[in-house]
């Protein structure tokens, strides 16, 4: 590919640097998508060292490497105080990149973007919760949320391969908590979990 754009460029037509272009978008597009699997696979094998940590803390140090990505970027990213659990630190880490990474993502084009991490208690259980002002989706479609490859959003509106939510819901399930969400089309999300 790398030969083709640096010695032959100059030879192709219009047609022949679209199609060139083409070609390199649909190997950086299946690069990404067998990360993805990787990453599936990776979750689903790996042994859980459940122990006590902040989520809190976790939570805001996944904010500060997004933030970090965008610096031009304003969003008001709200983590709350004290949010503790059980569970494995380098699972969870990889939960919130996915659920925190998909609110930054889907907030892009609201004006003024907002994500907040949070728990309550419901029946006794903690659930905690990422929740954003951004594009939000048609919950008729929340049964294929969590699948493998499965986007609600076009790739011309929003980047991502279809599954971030697949490997959430593997480690959730790998805590033996449940993973749900709640939207409207234009107002928002909120992807809510427990960890068992």
């Amino acid at each position: 590919m790398r030969i083709l754009q640096d010695d032959y460029r100059d030879r192709l037509d219009d047609t022949g640097r679209h199609c060139l272009a083409r070609i390199g978008r649909a190997a950086v597009n299946m690069g990404e998508l067998v990360d993805g699997l990787l990453s599936l696979s990776h979750v689903s094998r790996e042994d859980i060292q459940r122990r006590s940590i902040s989520l809190s803390a976790l939570a805001r140090a996944v904010a500060r490497d997004l933030a970090e990505r965008e610096p031009d970027r304003k969003v008001d990213l709200a983590v709350a105080d004290g949010i503790n659990g059980s569970g494995d630190p380098r699972l969870l880490r990889v939960l919130l990149e996915n659920l925190l990474g998909n609110a930054w993502k889907f907030t892009a084009r609201v004006e003024r973007p907002r994500i907040e991490f949070g728990a309550e208690s419901r029946n006794g259980q903690n659930v905690y919760f990422v929740r954003d002002n951004g594009a939000g989706f048609d919950m008729r479609y929340v049964h294929r949320l969590f699948g493998s490859f499965e986007r609600l959003h076009g790739p011309d509106e929003f980047s991502g391969t279809g599954m971030g939510l697949a490997i959430v819901r593997r480690i959730v399930e790998r805590h033996g908590g449940m993973v749900w969400a709640e939207s409207e089309i234009g107002r928002g999300a909120t992807f809510s979990f427990t960890l068992g």
